[in-house]
C-alpha cells in the first residue's frame, strides 16, 4: 500500500511516499480502506518530536481516519498512528459509524476538532448560558466549530480571534459577535473592547506565548481559561498561583486521549451530539483543504504557515 512515513524528525520535507506492506490487525481490530485522512496541527509537532507523547522512528502519521470496513459500513476512527495511508489499523473502542447525511470529511472535522471544541466547552472550561467566549485561531479546526458549538450551548457573546481580514469574516458567519485581531498589539484590551468594556468569562487558547499570558489577564472573576495548544510554539509565562486566588480565575489544560479516561462514554456523547447538529444542519463543518496523499507536506505547511481555515484532510485513493 502507499503510505507516508517519517524516517527522520523534522519539518514537512521529511514526510516521505512510499510503499509499505498492509498493516496486520490484531483479533479485536479491524483493517479498513481509508477514504480520508485527517491532518492535525499536532501532526507538525510529531513530525519534529515536540509533541507531548515522544515519537519513536520510523512512523507512519496520522491519528484520524474515515474509511469502509470490509461490509461496507463507514466509519471514522482515532488510532494510534498509521492514518497517512491507504489502508489503517483501527481499535473498534476508537470507532464510531457514521451516520447518513454526515460526509467523510464532515465526520473527519468532528472526531478531533468537534470533540475537541465540545469537551472544552463542556467539561473544562464548563460554559454558562450567557457567558462571553473568546475564541483563538477561530477559523481553524477547533475554533470554526467551537464558535458555532458555544452559541448553541447559549453564550452570551462569542469573540472570535483570528489573523485576516477574511478568517474574521468568516467567523462572522459562523455565528461570532465580534471579532478581534490576533496581531493586536494588547491582547488584554483588544478582548475587553471586544465585550463591550468587560473582562471575558472563558477563553479557548491554542495558540500559546504571549496570547495566553494577555488572555489571562482578560478573564473576569471566575473566568477560565482552557489551554489545549502551542500554536506560537512559544512557552506562556508560569502561572502564579497567588494570581489565581487573587483574581478567582482558572486554568484548565485538555488533551483529548484523557477523555476515554473519564467515567461514562464521554467520547461517544460529544459524537452523538456533534453527528446529530451536522445531519440536522445546525453544526456546519468546513474542509480548508482537499490534498491527495502524495502532496502531504503541502498540507503540512500550509497549516504551519497558520494561513488555512477550517479542517485539512488526504484523499489516498488518488
Amino acid at each position: 500500500m502507499r503510505a507516508i512515513q517519517i524516517t527522520e524528525f523534522g519539518g514537512p520535507e521529511v514526510l516521505t511516499l512510499t510503499d509499505l506492506p498492509d498493516p496486520e490487525p490484531k483479533p479485536h481490530e479491524h483493517l479498513i480502506e481509508v477514504t480520508r485522512a485527517g491532518v492535525n496541527y499536532a501532526d507538525t509537532h510529531q513530525a519534529e518530536n515536540s509533541y507531548l507523547s515522544p515519537a519513536t522512528l520510523p512512523l507512519v502519521p496520522g491519528s484520524e481516519v474515515a474509511g469502509r470496513l470490509p461490509d461496507g459500513r463507514r466509519i471514522v476512527a482515532l488510532t494510534s498512528g498509521g492514518g497517512y495511508a491507504e489502508k489503517a489499523v483501527v481499535d473498534p473502542n476508537t470507532a464510531y459509524g457514521i451516520p447518513d447525511g454526515v460526509s467523510d470529511e464532515a465526520a473527519l472535522a468532528l472526531i478531533v476538532q468537534g470533540a475537541t471544541a465540545w469537551v472544552l466547552l463542556r467539561k473544562s472550561a464548563r460554559m454558562e448560558a450567557g457567558e462571553s467566549v473568546v475564541v483563538h485561531a477561530a477559523a481553524g479546526g477547533v475554533g470554526t466549530l467551537a464558535v458555532q458549538l458555544a452559541k448553541l450551548f447559549g453564550a452570551g457573546r462569542v469573540i472570535a480571534v483570528a489573523s485576516s481580514g477574511t478568517k474574521r469574516e468568516l467567523a462572522l458567519e459562523l455565528g461570532a459577535d465580534a471579532v478581534v485581531d490576533s496581531a493586536a498589539p494588547n491582547m488584554t484590551e483588544a478582548l475587553i473592547e471586544a465585550n463591550e468594556g468587560r473582562r471575558v468569562d472563558v477563553v479557548l487558547d491554542m495558540v500559546g506565548g504571549r496570547v495566553t499570558d494577555e488572555s489571562l489577564r482578560a478573564l473576569a472573576p471566575f473566568g477560565r481559561l482552557a489551554f489545549y495548544g502551542m500554536a506560537a510554539r512559544e512557552t506562556p509565562s508560569p502561572v502564579k498561583l497567588p494570581n489565581l486566588m487573587r483574581f478567582s480565575t482558572t486554568v484548565a489544560g485538555m488533551w483529548l486521549p484523557h477523555v476515554w479516561m473519564l467515567p461514562g462514554d464521554v467520547m461517544g456523547q460529544a459524537m452523538e451530539e456533534l453527528f446529530t447538529l451536522v445531519a440536522d444542519g445546525d453544526l456546519r463543518t468546513i474542509t480548508g483543504g482537499t490534498h491527495p496523499l502524495a502532496e502531504a507536506r503541502a498540507a503540512h505547511e500550509a497549516l504551519r504557515s497558520r494561513g488555512t481555515i477550517g479542517k485539512l484532510v488526504l484523499d489516498p485513493t488518488v
